[in-house]
This record gives C-alpha cells, structure tokens and sequence, in this order.
C-alpha cells in the first residue's frame, strides 16, 4: 500500500532541533521562521505526566516530527504489536509532519539490545523489511521515513548496496527516506567508500528529511574509525556534504541532532541557524 505523507503546516518547517528537557522553557519560547522540533517517540509513550504536558504545549504553536528507536525494522520478526500501537497513540494526538525510523534492527525474541545494529542486505532481508514497513504504515495510516545507518564494520554476504535496498524499499512499500548526511560521512570513512557516490545513488524525490550530527574520532583508533556519538558540533565535512546535497536535491527539513554532551541551546541554535540559511538560499536560489 502507497501512504502520502502527512501534511506540513502552514508555517512550513525549515531546520530544527531535537527536543531536550533540559531546554524546554527556551524551546517553548523561541520564535524562529520554520523553527521544529523532533522527539524520540519512545520516551513520550506514556498515558499523561509532565513529558505529554510540555510537548503538548510546544506542539500549540510549533511542527513536531516522531523519531522511533525501537521497532526494529530491519528484523527478523514483525514489529511488536503493543509498540506499533503506542506510536499510533501518540501519532495520532500530535499529529507531527514526520514519522521515522532507523535502517536497523535491535529485537529478537523478548531479547531488546540498546543499540541499532547491522545486517546482511539480502533479497529475504528486503522482503522481510518491507513487509515490517508496510506493516508500520498500514497501522499508523501515513507513511514514515526510514533513516539509513552509521557503519563500522564490514558485514560480509550483502547482495546490493545501501542505495539499492533503500531505493527497493521505498518503491515497494511508498515509504520515504531520511537522509543522515552524518552517518554516510561517518560510514564512508570508516569503510573507505565514497560518501558522493552513495549520496547520488539515492531516489532523491523520496527523501523528506535531514539529519545532521556531530561525531567523534574513536579513542583507539582515532579518525580512521568515527563513531556517531551525537555528542558534538557538526563537522565541516558534514557541513560540506549538507550543502551540496541541498544544492542538488533542493531544500528538505532539517535536523541539528544533538543527544549526549549537550551545550547551552542557543549555541544550539546557532547550528540550526547555520542550517536554516542553506535552506533558504537554494530556496532564493531555485525562485530566481
């Protein structure tokens, strides 16, 4: 089944933040043009309290997007029916722009591992994701993205590329993707790909939203080996890539990612202003 995606509001987001309690005062409080705000699904999957209070109050006047850590898409199993009806619970009270979901798998059996870990890319694979996102949307009602991996390692057995399966993915099941232009960084470093080349072997009519993060060097390996920590300022390289994709594919929301170490939020800000303004010349760019 083909899902359209969910409607933007009319005050149409631009670049965002993740939403942090340690700045929700702020946040409630900023008035940016195409200002947004992303929250990870799971820790809002509750009947009342202060968390559905605040974002509630932030949702009044501001776009929000839902971002799942926890179906395990790229399984073997179909996604928890109990999950899948939180996250429609809380879908359909906040009514975000965006859904999404990572490239990854992370449940077998009752054994939940806290992390979004890799797989071999096989046609049974693909199928068996599909029929997960499929099944995700058909619950939900709407489509959702689906956002692609940080690699470390190299998985050996893969019978098509990253592009390849994303591309068959979001042809078979009407999903979209979002693109995490810190994760194809990180990923090309670390397997000594080419991070253009994967960029441009995406379906670029199908990406609905941008991550960008901050990453570290590994403490043992240094910059042979980055880690997506989430824990720092985005790099220029990162800053880089960003600007040519947007320049290629034209302006798409965009999220600064900012979980662990985390700064003051207007020095938040100021990255998410950094990106707004490359949103805003390809878009001065594209009318002229």
């Amino acid at each position: 089944m083909t899902h359209r995606p969910a409607a933007v509001p009319p005050s149409a987001p631009t670049a965002g933040l993740g939403l942090k309690s340690v700045h929700y005062e702020e946040a409630l409080a900023a008035s940016a043009a195409g200002l947004w705000f992303e929250v990870h699904a799971e820790n809002y999957m509750v009947d009342g309290g202060p968390r559905l209070a605040w974002l509630n109050a932030i949702r009044q006047d501001k776009p929000l997007s839902l971002h799942g850590v926890g179906l395990s898409l790229a399984g073997d199993q179909p996604p928890d029916e109990d999950h899948l009806a939180r996250l429609k619970a809380l879908s359909d009270r906040f009514e975000p722009f965006v859904v999404s979901e990572h490239l990854a798998w992370s449940r077998r059996g009752e054994v939940y591992h806290p992390d979004l870990l890799p797989f071999v890319r096989s046609r049974a694979m693909l199928d068996q994701i599909c029929a997960n996102v499929s099944r995700t949307q058909d619950v939900l009602g709407r489509q959702i993205l689906i956002e692609n991996p940080s690699h470390y390692l190299d998985v050996r057995g893969h019978e098509m590329s990253e592009p390849e399966l994303l591309s068959e993915l979001v042809r078979r099941t009407g999903c979209g993707l979002l693109l995490d232009v810190n994760n194809v960084h990180v990923s090309a470093n670390n397997l000594g790909t080419s991070a253009l080349d994967y960029l441009n072997a995406l379906p670029v009519e199908a990406i609905g939203e941008i991550h960008l993060a901050g990453h570290d060097p590994d403490p043992e390996h240094g910059e042979r080996l980055l880690i997506d920590s989430h824990a720092a300022p985005v790099s220029q390289p990162v800053w880089a890539l960003y600007a040519r994709t947007i320049a290629r594919i034209g302006p798409r929301p965009t999220l600064i990612e900012r979980d662990d170490n985390l700064p003051a939020f207007a020095d938040l800000m100021i990255e998410r202003d950094r990106a707004d303004a490359v949103l805003v010349a390809v878009e001065e760019a594209l009318r002229a």
